[in-house]
């Protein structure tokens, strides 16, 4: 289980890694999708381009996010029914949950997808769009997204069962922290205070 215990905190990094990185995209897009509004406001004219990076930085965010929004409890559940649940019973419907619904759906994307994200990248795929981008590296997201998804969920599953066997303490248990809006603005207010110490 200590072993287990360790893999599962190896995942958790990892996915706290890649999803505060992908917090990132959230401004790149913001900073894009305005960029794109001024000039079509001021020049009469739009990029196709431009408008399917919004897209494909949403897509980045959604897919990269998912397993650290997994890990960090905030995923969507029925509160009326779950809060009636101890955190014993709430582990045990979490375990049958990671088992017969997340898994196999996370497999089933991963089966389906790879053969398409292959293909995309033999032929090189462009949007059909005048000024369109090239699609495989938005393609490619989708197996990323899901295996990191896949091992959020082992992550979870190590913890649920470790949690019953006394070893760690609830999983489910809300911990006090910044949200991720606040985190985003912490992290942005520490990256312009670097950056006028810099100068």
């Amino acid at each position: 289980m200590t072993l287990l215990l360790k893999l599962s905190q190896l995942i958790d990094w990892l996915n706290e890694r890649v999803g505060k990185g992908a917090f990132w995209l959230v401004l790149i897009m913001t900073v894009i999708s305005a960029g794109n509004a001024s000039y079509r406001f001021i020049f009469n004219d739009s990029s196709n381009g431009l408008l399917e990076i919004q897209w494909y930085l949403f897509s980045g965010v959604f897919l990269l996010c998912a397993a650290y929004t997994l890990q960090k409890n905030e995923h969507v559940r029925i509160d009326v029914i779950s809060s009636r649940f101890s955190a014993r019973g709430l582990a045990v419907i979490d375990i049958i949950g990671t088992i017969f619904f997340l898994l196999p759906m996370v497999v089933t994307v991963l089966w389906l997808s790879l053969p398409l994200v292959a293909e995309s990248y033999r032929i090189n795929e462009y949007s059909a769009n005048a000024g369109g981008l090239i699609r495989w590296p938005v393609k490619i997201l989708l197996p990323i997204g899901f295996t990191l998804l896949a091992l959020q969920g082992i992550s979870e599953l190590i913890k649920r069962i470790a949690f019953l066997a006394g070893r760690i303490e609830d999983p489910n248990a809300k911990v006090k922290a910044p949200t991720p809006e606040e985190q985003l603005a912490a992290d942005l207010l520490a990256a312009a205070n670097k950056a006028k110490e810099g100068k």
